[in-house]
């Protein structure tokens, strides 16, 4: 799989944060080295020396870490004899702070399952895998290696339904903005919440396909325990669920851009109207001075009061111009 070279060289010339942890009398423990059944979290930074040892001293091909570094790396599994690797996609808050940016972006997590530990690694800090390591999922064990699996599966719907419940709060208020005054600060606003949409929705399709597949190739070895079975089950409903949702906000914000973008227009066309109608009606009085500017006869210019029968004729002009705009309803 290729991995864009500059982004990899960034990350993997720092030092690795490579942790190992089991659980004990309940509670998660951090350990000094790694024994069987334990759980290897690699967080950033990460340097290109660590991430091969670790390869090396487990056997399975470099590729499976720098893979899951990649943050355009889809949602996949793939096995290497005994070792297997699941890629699923998970929406972090984007790092780049431009107002019409997107406020989520998603990136992958990598689980690689040896013969004797689970392995995770990922390209930034992850809510997902923070919870865990917080000891806040409710019967959580790394011995439990297909249980673990689902578990982050479960964590990781869990925030996607959190995200978008977010950003549809965002897009309620930024509209409430909206509807007093239309400036551009509020549309890139929207702008950025679909873009996280977007990468939602791609991401969620991905991680659902991934979850059919497994599911029905059974690669996690569960198809013996029901209980694990109905917990799989329930994962790919929630994520069903929140692509659905996905999709839903998608449409109602791009329904809500095109109806903005038509707002905004007809108020230029109003405007523009509104301003033509304005000279043609201050067009009357300078048309009647321009006659009486000329240099021959015209009628009252020998009157001691020219210049006001000249206005009030002019005035008049006007008025019966706007009334006949009000009865075309063009005012």
């Amino acid at each position: 799989m290729f991995v864009p070279s500059q982004y990899i060289s960034d990350i993997l010339n720092r030092g690795a944060m490579v942790r190992y942890y089991t659980k004990e009398d309940g509670r998660l423990k951090e350990l000094e080295t790694p024994e069987v059944s334990c759980w290897i979290n690699i967080s950033p930074p990460y340097s290109h020396e660590e991430l091969e040892k670790i390869a090396n001293e487990f056997d399975f091909p470099l590729d499976f870490l720098t893979d899951s570094l990649d943050i355009d790396e889809r949602s996949r599994y793939e096995r290497e004899e005994d070792i297997r690797l699941i890629v699923v996609n998970t929406p972090v808050l984007n790092e780049i702070e431009e107002i019409n940016s997107a406020i989520y972006v998603t990136v992958p997590i990598g689980i690689i399952l040896t013969l004797d530990c689970i392995i995770t690694i990922t390209a930034y800090q992850n809510p997902v895998l923070e919870r865990f390591l917080e000891d806040k999922v409710k019967n959580f064990d790394p011995s439990n290696e297909s249980q673990f699996v689902l578990q982050i599966f479960e964590q990781n719907v869990f925030r996607f339904l959190n995200c978008l419940k977010k950003l549809n709060r965002k897009r309620n208020l930024i509209e409430q903005e909206l509807y007093d005054s239309s400036r551009n600060k509020e549309l890139k606003q929207l702008l950025g919440i679909e873009k996280s949409l977007v990468y939602f929705v791609n991401s969620l399709s991905a991680n659902e396909l991934l979850k059919m597949k497994m599911k029905r190739t059974d690669f996690l070895n569960i198809g013996h325990n029901e209980d694990q079975k109905d917990l799989f089950e329930d994962i790919i409903i929630d994520n069903s669920q929140a692509l659905e949702m996905a999709n839903v906000y998608t449409n109602i914000l791009n329904g809500t851009m095109d109806a903005y973008g038509s707002i905004i227009s007809n108020n230029l066309n109003i405007t523009i109207r509104r301003l033509t109608l304005i000279t043609i009606i201050l067009m009357v009085p300078t048309l009647v001075a321009s006659f009486y500017g000329m240099n021959i006869e015209m009628p009252f210019q020998q009157h001691d009061y020219a210049f006001v029968y000249i206005s009030v004729i002019s005035v008049a002009l006007s008025l019966a111009v706007v009334l006949y705009f009000q009865r075309k309803r063009l005012f």
